[in-house]
């Protein structure tokens, strides 16, 4: 017999909004979770509309998070694990409340808006017995998870270099004011001081470490604000020093015109290197020192890794990306609670970004911010 559906709620995401809907379609994917419950917005009336566009009982339609935590803890079949898809403002009061409550968190990223939260976090995480999962979608796709494992086994050697950038061009002018997705993540009210460096750059400096395995030690950053009036950078250079002696740079922006979502990664050892582009992500390129380039594509026959085929689902050749690497997240989590509910522990869950991740994310964004302020002077995580 099949394990029952995850019961999730979800705080957020409700009409107008972006990420909320693609939490849904990935939690769905695998038909592993019921959305039975939710806290959509602020405004009661869209709340109550976005419950509906989603056919989630009236009863079960709340006007706020709290009043969702409580409620269904009165339920026998209240939910189990909460999605968090608002602005980053409101990530750390809603997961601190669903972890003192023993519900589960499945969090968008950044972890928070400050460090001062993310550690606080991390803290009430600790004495928690739910789990924490943070969604850096980019780090399910099989062939990165295949790129991290072809470095565990030494094949690029000792890695010296780790370029990584995210262009975006959607920002390069100031948006029209009814454009909600742009207006909170150029408040530093709701976003935090990072704002490009935030949204995306998180992701960027999160694949290289995951990838790479390295960790970072000190940086030395450039942010940019090239709109006028905007609050927060809009474009961000980076180098970047890791533990060992290996060098990175990471770039990032969102006035970059003709860059519609260009996540790419080059990383180099002594004795080949690899390219990977989320534009791309069914194909990586690995090439030997003095070899031929060898393009490798993520087909169940081609890699000899179990942790990147289990997040494969359509043949050779059918492309799978952004929704499905979000899915690998959720289906991974639903292992990882599934086994919890019978008192065992599942081996996916080293692979899922958790709030070590998170801290980690903020502990970057912060260092970036000072480095910048002291006109790029070299600053230790």
């Amino acid at each position: 017999m099949a394990d029952a559906r995850i019961r999730l709620g979800m705080v957020g995401g409700g009409r107008g909004a972006f990420i909320g809907a693609v939490h849904r379609i990935a939690s769905r994917i695998d038909d592993r979770y019921e959305l039975v419950a939710g806290a959509l917005s602020s405004r009661p009336d869209n709340a109550k509309a976005s419950a509906d566009d989603l056919h989630i009982a009236p009863e079960r339609s709340y006007t706020s998070y709290e009043e969702m935590f409580a409620e269904e803890a009165k339920r026998d079949d209240g939910i189990e694990a909460v999605s968090i898809v608002t602005p980053n403002h409101m990530h750390f009061p809603v997961a601190k409340a669903a972890l003192e409550a023993g519900i589960h968190v499945i969090c968008d990223k950044p972890v928070t808006r400050t460090l001062e939260e993310a550690l606080e976090l991390e803290k009430i995480a600790a004495k928690s017995n739910a789990f924490f999962g943070l969604t850096h979608n980019y780090s399910a796709y099989p062939l990165v998870r295949y790129a991290r494992e072809m470095i565990e086994r030494g094949e690029l050697g000792n890695v010296r270099l780790v370029q990584v950038e995210y262009p975006q061009e959607w920002l390069t002018n100031a948006p029209e004011a009814d454009n909600k997705q742009a207006a909170w993540r150029t408040d530093p009210n709701q976003s935090g001081k990072a704002g490009c460096l935030g949204d995306i750059g998180t992701h960027a400096f999160q694949l290289a470490a995951f990838i790479s395995q390295l960790e970072l030690d000190t940086l030395s950053a450039d942010l940019t604000s090239f709109v006028p009036g905007r609050e927060v950078d809009d474009n961000v250079h980076v180098m970047m020093r890791f533990k060992g002696g290996a060098k990175g740079m990471l770039w990032t922006s969102q006035v970059a015109p003709g860059c519609e979502n260009g996540l790419r990664i080059r990383i180099y050892g002594d004795k080949a290197g690899l390219e990977w582009s989320q534009e791309s992500p069914n194909e990586m390129w690995f090439t030997p020192l003095f070899g031929r380039h060898q393009r490798i594509t993520r087909r169940n026959d081609n890699l000899d890794s179990d942790v990147a085929v289990r997040g494969i689902r359509t043949p050779q050749g059918h492309p799978e990306g952004y929704l499905e690497g979000f899915a690998n997240l959720y289906t991974d989590i639903a292992d990882v609670l599934v086994a919890r509910r019978k008192g065992e522990s599942h081996a996916i869950e080293s692979w899922i970004p958790g709030i070590g991740t998170g801290v980690q994310g903020m502990r970057f964004i912060q260092a970036v911010l000072d480095s910048s302020e002291a006109d790029g002077r070299w600053t230790t995580l």
